[in-house]
């Protein structure tokens, strides 16, 4: 028996989704940051990633496909080892929409006792449901489902409304926890011994005899699982599955407590594993041989400062060779700092700036201020580190001055690239408690506060996105910092990566302008293939595309888009 199988993610198809959002959507907040970051050709909608394969294809070019989850999905390593860990055999399926071929045949062999169903991704219900369904076509398995999803809608939801969320799933069992892998093991136990699962606490269990109370919940506890006693078993997976790419945590949590985000109270206190454990981590990857890129998902890595020199001089001192990228708080690092990420093999840091105004970051509770993002920026370039800044639009007390604050914190630091997203107005976040404050209605994508509404938001993103010179925009959906690490893994420099999303986002403004532009300029797209199937750039050319891709935003520039 497969005691449980784990399903990484499920990420549909780029025109399933475009359809869906627009659907939903119809024009609002989510559908606009999501047009920002695909183009149309030949009748189909693109992201950046999908189009490079388009390109491939068309040319008749064999080629192992360009995809943005191409690597071993993080839940799925830390699920089946902590389940292996305790005596489970345990199967996964790492992508769901490339691996249905092989998860109908587990599902048909009759084996499986489980299906855990991880939801790390998801804001909506729709990916979830595809697997759920998928899984009952083909085995009456269990059917558990957890993660930040699930605790989310928990917090949100009154009972009545979460049981009809639940029966809309279709699951057996949801494990409603922060954390949720001893929940796991548990129901996993208790199936095998026929034990009923009432015994097991933080669940939501289905109950089909009972019309009226078609759930029933269990007693809430605390879960914590120490990192150091749950380290990720890289033998237990092949190879070619491990690939060049590994994503890595050294810490759970996050020490602060940004105005914007619910993680913090979610995840519960900061906890860090020690640099000497660290080192162990590291060195069962080298161990395996093909792994030359890490990601390093804590949200603040280099949180202590101290903690953060010691790791970074143990990869000096054991010089693994690898290439890494992670999240990185410019007021807590320093010029020396950033010179040892260099030396220890960093090629990249995601910024959350989220403003350039000391008046909107004080909102947002942020420790950082504007000087330590125009002083960290600068540094980072110099050192070959490319950043990538992310920021927030709308959130209260948000006017247009902060907004040209925030601009020209990016034209004059020029991040390699920049990324500017509608606000979203969470319950979760602790701002929440104070929009009386702010005279906030409203809530996720659609709001309004004293000083902006959420439409006047999407109209600043998108004058961001026509306007900042001195950045390249990054498409975000189905494309992320990561992605441009990853294409230089598959042969193209860093200039060439930023030629090629310099040309997408030339070809998204046209469409923008004309609606009823519905393919790639002919010039653009030659130039594509030429930079794509050669990797050769024209320099004049390209010149000419990132100067008119930035222009400040007007008619006349945007009908110059269409060639």
């Amino acid at each position: 028996m497969i005691d449980c199988l784990i399903v990484g993610t499920n990420m549909p198809p780029t025109p399933e989704h475009v359809e869906m959002v627009r659907s939903v959507d119809n024009h609002g907040g989510a559908w606009r940051d999501l047009r920002l970051a695909f183009v149309e050709h030949q009748g189909q909608p693109y992201t950046a990633l999908d189009l490079i394969n388009h390109i491939y294809d068309e040319a008749g070019q064999s080629h192992r496909q360009f995809n943005n989850l191409d690597f071993l999905w993080p839940a799925v390593s830390y699920l089946a080892s902590f389940l292996r860990r305790r005596g489970f055999t345990v199967d996964w399926i790492n992508l769901f929409q490339q691996e249905k071929e092989e998860m109908r045949r587990l599902l048909r062999s009759g084996q499986v006792r489980t299906v855990a169903v991880t939801t790390t991704l998801y804001v909506s219900p729709q990916p979830m449901i595809e697997v759920i369904k998928f899984v009952r076509e083909h085995s009456d398995a269990h059917i558990i489902v957890g993660g930040p999803y699930i605790s989310g809608q928990a917090e949100v939801r009154n009972a009545d409304e979460l049981a009809s969320l639940f029966e809309y799933l279709g699951a057996d069992t949801y494990v409603i926890s922060s954390e949720g892998e001893q929940a796991l093991a548990h129901i996993i136990s208790a199936l095998q011994k026929g034990e009923p699962l009432n015994g097991v606490a933080n669940l939501a269990i289905r109950d089909p005899k009972s019309l009226l109370r078609p759930f029933s919940r269990t007693p809430v506890e605390t879960e914590y699982n120490p990192l150091e006693e749950n380290p990720i078993d890289y033998g237990l997976f092949p190879p070619e599955q491990l690939s060049q790419f590994i994503s890595l945590r050294t810490a759970k949590s996050c020490p602060y407590s940004c105005a914007f985000c619910g993680f913090p109270q979610r995840a519960g206190a900061y906890k860090t594993l020690a640099p000497d454990l660290v080192e162990q981590e590291l060195d069962r990857i080298a161990a395996l041989g093909n792994v030359d890129t890490l990601t390093f998902l804590d949200d603040t890595f280099n949180v202590p400062k101290k903690r953060f020199k010691e790791i970074l001089r143990l990869m000096i001192r054991k010089q693994y060779g690898f290439r890494w990228n992670s999240f990185y708080r410019s007021d807590q690092g320093d010029y020396e700092t950033i010179q040892l990420m260099r030396e220890a093999g960093c090629e990249g840091v995601f910024l959350g700036i989220e403003s350039g105004s000391d008046a909107m970051l004080k909102n947002m509770n942020k420790t950082a201020r504007r000087r330590n993002f125009a002083e960290a920026i600068p540094q980072l370039q110099a050192a070959g580190i490319s950043a990538h800044a992310s920021l927030i639009v709308g959130f209260p007390g948000e006017t247009e001055d902060t907004i040209r604050e925030t601009q020209s914190l990016i034209e004059q630091s020029k991040p390699d690239f920049y990324r500017a997203q509608l606000w979203y107005c969470d319950p979760l976040t602790p701002i929440w408690k104070n929009r009386q404050e702010y005279d906030l209605e409203g809530n996720g994508f659609s709001w309004r506060h004293r000083t902006m509404t959420s439409e006047a938001a999407c109209d600043w993103v998108e004058r961001l996105f026509f306007d900042i010179r001195n950045s390249t925009w990054l498409p975000q959906h189905g494309f992320e910092q990561w992605s441009t690490f990853y294409l230089q893994r598959r042969g193209y420099t860093r200039q060439q990566v930023i030629d090629y999303v310099a040309l997408f986002n030339s070809t998204i403004k046209a469409q923008m302008a004309d609606p009823t532009l519905k393919a790639i300029p002919a010039p653009i797209l030659q130039r594509m293939r030429t930079l794509l199937l050669e990797k050769t750039t024209d320099d004049a050319f390209m010149a000419n595309i990132h100067h008119r891709s930035n222009e400040t935003v007007s008619q006349d520039a945007l009908e110059s888009f269409a060639f």
